[in-house]
């Protein structure tokens, strides 16, 4: 793991290694950290908790009668109770049953004293309608923590700027219930931090005490509890020793806490439900509850679970050579070639799309670069996934999350001037399994992108990679080699960005590394915007012979041409001699 996946050991990591999603939880698993229980269903349908009503079960209460055969009566509330029946003993002598109910752990705190001594002698009084059913002679007297039962609503809204929030659904937890049972939660460890009000041999003291279970006998190197030895060779599990989890004596103690049938750190899963479709789920929530009793002191801090937040990157690809690219176009004399450039972008990024300046007239499929593309993105390196927002359409008020592979896509393609450009091949790969690359254009073939995963590397964990690359088109239903690519792909933090700063192109800042000017042909220009160099490299180089020869021709042709114009004045002038008799007369 690289050393930003290491800054992300969180909450997450331990809720994607304990479901399973080991690409989203880095070495968390490898560390020997606890994982916990991720239920599907609510904690009261696991059949090892009983429904959580061990303690004390709930009774729908109803009123009135049907008024037809078939009808259910009304509804009216529920209550909550325990009905315990047991034989007394004919022999008045005979010791009695055990008695039920005789350790109830508190549930209402910091009641207001209403007596001198400041206390007060709480009692339960119900009403409903007309009736009243009052306990008033069971009395709990003289203190502040009596037994009152509360429930605890979830609800999830749909947020609407201009009208009122529509509930999606809820959900309803009974915290008596959970809290009263003997299932109850005491294994609430962090990722590196013990977080319960009581260290584990406490809890399990506590947890003997409720049940009438003999307290543990604890001795320097051993534990005895229900007659048997627990020593550190029950710990011995592979694993490494987790620092939260304290001296000899708690790890074996929270070893035990774990047999007894407690609720182990979990995540449930419960189903919303709308009061307008009562029937119908409206989708489901992970959650859980802690109940802390507040007469034990504070407990540990909160988990963190808020949501990742992606850091950012760079991602720094410099296009250095092309070899063996399609030739597409026929120029003007007649011979194959293209126009090459090459085109990238990461997914999610569509709106940047980069591309280099344009290699023109490549007659062997050679194309020289020395161009840089640099594309900025948000990158969870715990999750191996890049978070992308944006606005879905340009009415949106708020923008739309996502995670997707940070996947980077290549193209080549074939530049035209007076029609649409020409796609001649591509290469997606993934930067955390990306294909390894060849070392030369020589040995970088097709064969590549059957590259087993072991064989490829993450550009996140080697940072800077560079190299060969095979580009794929399908031609005729077949695969075939488009061209090849030679690459460096460099991943950076924002800060190395700024510390080592690196532009676009060849733009400045031109360094980290410094871009020199491809050396290109002097075949390489854009033939009708130099007509000088399109004839001394074009129509010279091909027709130079043709060249000569017209001229040559054009020269004799244009010598008879003068003679033949010229040759009949000049006989005539000969055969008449205008100027021989005015001469011999002089």
């Amino acid at each position: 793991m690289s050393q930003w996946e290491e800054e992300f050991m969180d909450w997450w990591s331990k809720f994607y290694a304990s479901t399973g999603e080991t690409s989203r939880c880095g070495t968390y698993l490898e560390k020997g950290l606890d994982t916990l229980q991720v239920y599907d269903w609510e904690l009261e349908r696991v059949d090892a908790f009983g429904g959580l009503s061990d303690f004390c079960q709930t009774f729908k209460l109803y009123r009135g009668k049907t008024q037809e055969e078939g009808q259910d009566p009304s509804l009216v509330g529920e209550f909550k109770g325990m009905f315990r029946i047991y034989p007394l003993p004919g022999d008045a002598s005979s010791p009695m049953p055990p008695r039920q109910f005789t350790s109830c752990p508190p549930v209402a705190h910091d009641l207001q004293p209403k007596d001198s001594n400041g206390k007060c002698d709480p009692y339960v009084k119900i009403s409903l309608g007309k009736k009243t059913i009052s306990d008033q002679d069971n009395y709990v007297p003289c203190t502040l923590e009596p037994v009152f039962g509360k429930t605890c609503g979830v609800a999830l809204f749909d947020y609407d700027m201009l009208s009122k929030d529509e509930k999606i659904g809820e959900t309803v937890i009974d915290l008596e219930n959970r809290f009263l049972s003997r299932h109850g939660s005491p294994l609430r460890s962090g990722v590196n931090v013990w977080r319960d009000q009581q260290s584990p041999s406490q809890l399990l003291s506590r947890v003997c005490e409720r049940r009438g279970l003999r307290r543990p006998v604890y001795q320097r190197d051993r534990l005895t509890f229900r007659g048997r030895q627990y020593t550190a060779a029950d710990l011995d599990d592979g694993k490494p020793l987790n620092p939260h989890l304290g001296p000899l004596m708690e790890r074996l103690s929270l070893l035990i806490l774990r047999g007894l049938g407690l609720i182990p750190e979990h995540v449930e899963t419960r189903p919303l439900y709308s009061p307008l479709q009562p029937e119908i789920q409206q989708g489901r929530l992970m959650m859980w509850v802690d109940v802390f009793p507040k007469s034990l002191g504070p407990p540990g801090p909160p988990f963190n679970i808020t949501q990742r937040k992606a850091k950012k990157f760079f991602l720094r690809c410099i296009i250095w050579n092309t070899v063996d690219v399609i030739l597409d176009d026929v120029s003007i004399s007649g011979e194959k070639m293209s126009d090459i450039y090459v085109k990238g972008w990461l997914h999610g990024h569509e709106h940047n799309k980069q591309k280099t300046d344009v290699h023109y007239r490549s007659l062997g499929g050679e194309g020289n670069f020395n161009y840089r593309l640099l594309f900025p993105f948000h990158y969870l390196p715990a999750e191996q996934l890049c978070f992308v927002d944006r606005k879905e359409h340009f009415w949106s008020v708020d923008k739309t999350e996502k995670k997707i592979a940070p996947k980077l896509t290549i193209q080549i393609w074939d530049n035209d001037k007076f029609s649409f450009d020409d796609y001649l091949g591509h290469l997606e790969m993934d930067l955390n399994s990306m294909l390894r690359p060849a070392k030369s254009s020589v040995k970088c073939g097709l064969a590549m992108l059957q590259q087993a995963a072991d064989q490829r590397v993450s550009l996140f964990q080697q940072k800077s990679v560079k190299g060969w690359w095979p580009c794929s088109c399908q031609l005729n239903g077949a695969t075939t080699l488009a061209g090849k690519v030679e690459m460096s792909l460099e991943v950076v933090s924002e800060e190395e960005q700024e510390e080592r700063p690196a532009g676009v192109g060849r733009d400045e800042p031109n360094m980290n590394p410094h871009l020199e000017e491809p050396k290109r042909p002097d075949t390489s220009f854009l033939w009708f915007s130099s007509p000088y160099k399109t004839m001394r490299f074009i129509l010279w180089t091909r027709f130079k012979w043709f060249i000569l020869l017209f001229i040559i021709l054009f020269l004799v042709f244009l010598f008879f041409g003068v003679f033949l114009y010229s040759f009949p004045n000049y006989a005539a002038m000969k055969m008449v001699g205008p100027f021989g008799p005015a001469k011999a007369a002089q």
